[in-house]
């Protein structure tokens, strides 16, 4: 969702006829949607008006529709002498067969669909291992990442008149060059967020652009909570509104750190892509055989924030209130929730995937299964993040956990539900005879 740096629209303002960009409110994503206050359809309406209001501005505009995308596409098709289509890829498996139908419905008006990389740098085959193969283990598949990344670089003269390398893959597509081939035509109608059944989310929204500053000290500042440590972009990433070529190119001159985690963003990626079962099993198939005591009223505390460890509890507080959660707190709460409560990495990941601003599909099922241990890089069944020495680690002065949970240190703050020791002997031994089943 932005002009700027965009595959699919660069390739389409390069080609032989004039360009009328459109956007799908698609009601198959938005009826599963529980809360008609969903913060994420208020970023995409607000992110849809600012393109509007950029594409009026050069005298074009943006068809905005809601409904299902094979009706619209008929009625596009019917309104408009469409000669081709371009987008994006979704590596999404409902995207993917939504975006396949409309295929087949363009091919049978004589209309091409074409499609390009775009969220992501390296795709998935790109990166594999030399018997083309794919990497099921992030540490090698990073460093085929960054050979194949160095692979190809050229030089170019910078803003400051220095000269500069950077590789093929991180460059910008121009196409600000090309925007006078947008259709020229009078502002088309729009719809606000009452026509697609929706309210205004009163969560606030991270900006998109952060200081050189925080990525040069993302290093020594990602893990403590109580610190403006991280970019919180992810929610820029997940819908487009950045360039992830952009930020690839800052992460490389300013912080490896910060460079990891972008190309963790591509393994997941590709994971989901060759692995599609990762989305509701789990990577690694002994691990179908752990028997989880689901246990709701235990479920309900963790997602109310009430288990009586306050570092969990900030975590899961923070989320529900701003759609946001630190990363290093993901990975304490997707700990306690699958190895101290014994409770099925799938019911945490269905709630992050209701809660989080930045949900993104393969991200997600990735971090929930390193948790839970049943993934490719997964922490080992016999881990188990003490949430205790992790507050002492990285919110040693409570001022994470005093932001939100002001009741910590009250009478009216409650025992932990489950005793660190017991859970975790508990959980090694669920999942030793788990596996002693299937070995």
């Amino acid at each position: 969702m932005r002009l700027h740096d965009n595959a699919g629209l660069y390739h389409a303002l390069k080609g032989k006829y004039p360009v009328l960009p459109i956007f799908i409110f698609d009601t198959e994503i938005l009826n599963d949607l529980e809360d008609r206050k969903d913060a994420r359809v208020t970023f995409i309406h607000e992110s849809v008006s600012t393109l509007k209001d950029e594409l009026e501005a050069m005298g074009s505009s943006l068809i905005i529709k809601h409904g299902n995308p094979i009706n619209i596409w008929q009625e596009i098709t019917a309104e408009y002498d469409v000669k081709a289509v371009y987008t994006n890829h979704d590596y999404e498996p409902y995207a993917q067969e939504r975006d396949e139908a409309v295929r087949v419905l363009l091919s049978q008006r004589n209309i091409e669909l074409h499609t390009y990389k775009d969220h992501v740098i390296f795709e998935k085959s790109e990166v594999t291992k030399d018997d083309g193969l794919p990497y099921t283990v992030f540490t090698p598949y990073s460093k085929k990442w960054r050979k194949k990344m160095a692979s190809r670089m050229s030089t170019f003269i910078n803003e400051n008149g220095k000269e500069e390398a950077i590789s093929y893959y991180l460059k910008s597509y121009p196409n600000e060059k090309y925007f006078h081939n947008f259709h020229q035509t009078s502002p088309l109608p729009h719809l606000e967020l009452s026509d697609i059944n929706f309210e205004k989310s009163d969560i606030n929204f991270p900006k998109k652009e952060v200081t050189q500053g925080l990525i040069k000290k993302y290093s020594e500042t990602r893990n403590f909570p109580a610190i403006n440590g991280t970019s919180k972009l992810g929610i820029h990433f997940r819908f487009g509104t950045i360039s992830i070529r952009e930020k690839a190119r800052k992460a490389l001159m300013l912080n490896d750190t910060y460079l990891n985690e972008l190309i963790w963003r591509d393994f997941y990626a590709q994971i989901l892509s060759h692995f599609p079962h990762v989305v509701s099993n789990a990577f690694r198939a002994k691990y179908e055989a752990v028997e989880w005591r689901n246990d709701e009223a235990d479920f309900e505390k963790w997602c109310a924030g009430k288990t009586g460890y306050p570092i969990v509890d900030a975590g899961m507080r923070e989320l529900n209130t701003t759609g946001y959660m630190h990363n290093r707190v993901r990975m304490i709460v997707a700990s306690f929730l699958t190895k101290h409560l014994l409770i099925d990495w799938r019911w945490g990941e269905a709630y992050f995937a209701k809660k989080l601003l930045d949900f993104d599909l393969a991200s997600n099922s990735g971090g929930w299964q390193w948790a839970a241990g049943c993934g490719t890089d997964a922490a080992p069944y016999f881990r188990v993040f003490n949430p205790t020495s992790q507050q002492q680690k990285f919110d040693k002065e409570f001022k994470y956990i005093k932001k939100w949970v002001p009741e910590f240190g009250t009478p009216n703050y409650p025992s932990p539900m489950v005793d660190h020791k017991f859970a975790r002997e508990r959980c090694l031994q669920t999942y030793k005879e788990a596996l002693s089943k299937v070995n």
